[in-house]
């Protein structure tokens, strides 16, 4: 069974049955999918809680940007996101970065959790 939480530019979703909390933020063309934890998840719906940032602070999944700055941009951080998110409704660019552009940008902006799983990811190939 699936439990949902949602808010402005944002929605979570808790999979009872692979014990798996995900979420998803979109706004004007920016869209992420994060897998996130359980404390991230409760604090969710707490009154003044910024839920951007903490769905912010999981580990990235997949990034698309599609916004008049540049061309629209699918970046895949994890091969598995739409397996991890089959609730999702992924928005997709474009063009999908290259795996040696994604690999930098992860080690320049995201978080530990993130890079880690990269490279667990990039070692099995």
């Amino acid at each position: 069974m699936l439990q949902f939480k949602q808010g402005l530019g944002w929605k979570a979703c808790y999979d009872e049955e692979r014990n798996l909390y995900t979420a998803q933020t979109s706004w004007r063309g920016d869209y992420h999918l994060y897998e996130i934890n359980e404390e991230i998840y409760n604090h969710l719906d707490e009154p003044g809680a910024d839920c951007w940032e903490l769905i912010g602070s999981g580990r990235h999944l997949y990034y698309s940007e599609d916004n008049p700055i540049g061309p629209p941009t699918d970046m895949v951080i994890d091969e598995n996101y739409a397996t991890l998110c089959p609730w999702a409704k992924i928005q997709t660019g474009g063009k999908v970065m290259p795996k040696e552009l994604t690999d930098i940008a992860v080690d320049l902006w995201e978080n530990e959790a993130t890079r880690e799983q990269r490279e667990k990811q990039n070692e099995k190939k």
